[in-house]
């Protein structure tokens, strides 16, 4: 089996047509359903299904591709690490990454680095779980900053701690409830849910039905933070946002942070990478960089 194979495979299932992967990859038709014909015959299994229309990968080739593309990723990924330590070609680092921890940690660490390691391009890509870690676990990404799932990760990946981030409960200026003091005066509220079901957004984990009352009523869903700053000012619903999110950008859209007497559940947020791949020279840096930001931030005590 070699890599041109593989490319091959992921372009049949880009293109869906042998004519155009032979253009694609600047090989003749033939020389490419020989490659193909060979790798079938190593795996012993159809790899793709031929039709009028084209052609599609059969289930084997789906697992194949799925398998295929982190092996051509994780192969670029080495060429651009030793071109970047022997030619100071720019390497790209992809880093998902969840709001709160952009505000927190992103723009020193992110500057730090780069005045250290100034030939690798740092790509902050917005990600909110589950999406991020299957990103991360796909090869899409490098590595991934934001809360732990409420299940855990399982083995591939790793997981460490950084900083707490506080939540806070927000309404528009002028809401009824906007100078409530206590969870029970919620009860009656709508609730806007940012980010996805059992995120740190989830009004689920203020504990409405372990107190007794009824559960949070949930009427819009919301994964954007920049589309919820601008829905959330012209509506009679609450949300539960990061602290430092909202005297970012609360208070200039219109927003007011409720005074509880109860203190909310802070969410801690992680960096996680994959454990079946080694990190590549530089994204090694940029995760010991975060864990240093990381300690710089908690002591600061924000």
């Amino acid at each position: 089996m070699r890599l041109q194979q593989l490319q091959l495979l992921l372009t049949l299932a880009q293109t869906g047509s042998m004519r155009a992967s032979a253009a694609t990859m600047n090989v003749t038709q033939p020389a490419l359903t020989k490659a193909l014909k060979q790798l079938e015959d190593e795996f012993g299994a159809t790899l793709v299904v031929r039709s009028p229309k084209g052609v599609r990968l059969a289930p084997a080739g789906e697992i194949l591709a799925a398998r295929a593309s982190t092996v051509v990723r994780e192969i670029e990924r080495a060429r651009e690490d030793v071109a970047a330590l022997t030619n100071d070609t720019q390497t790209t680092l992809s880093v998902g990454i969840s709001p709160a921890a952009a505000l927190m940690l992103a723009a020193n660490a992110v500057s730090t680095y780069q005045s250290r390691w100034p030939h690798v391009r740092v790509q902050l890509v917005d990600a909110l779980y589950p999406k991020a870690l299957q990103q991360l676990r796909s090869g899409e990404l490098d590595l991934a900053l934001g809360p732990l799932p409420p299940a855990g990760v399982g083995r591939d990946l790793q997981a460490r701690a950084l900083v707490a981030s506080p939540s806070v409960i927000v309404a528009k200026k002028g809401h009824g409830l906007a100078k409530a003091r206590r969870l029970e005066d919620l009860i009656e509220a709508s609730w806007l849910l940012s980010g996805p079901r059992l995120g740190p957004g989830d009004p689920i984990h203020l504990g409405f039905e372990q107190r007794g009352l009824p559960p949070a009523r949930v009427t819009v869903d919301c994964e954007s933070f920049s589309t919820l700053l601008a829905v959330l000012p012209s509506m009679n619903t609450l949300a539960i946002v990061p602290e430092l999110f909202y005297e970012t950008h609360g208070p200039r859209m219109g927003l007011v942070a409720l005074s509880l007497q109860e203190t909310l559940p802070a969410t801690t947020i992680h960096i996680f990478s994959r454990t079946d791949t080694p990190l590549s020279l530089p994204a090694q840096r940029l995760l010991d960089t975060f864990l240093q930001e990381s300690v710089s931030v908690r002591q600061s005590g924000l």
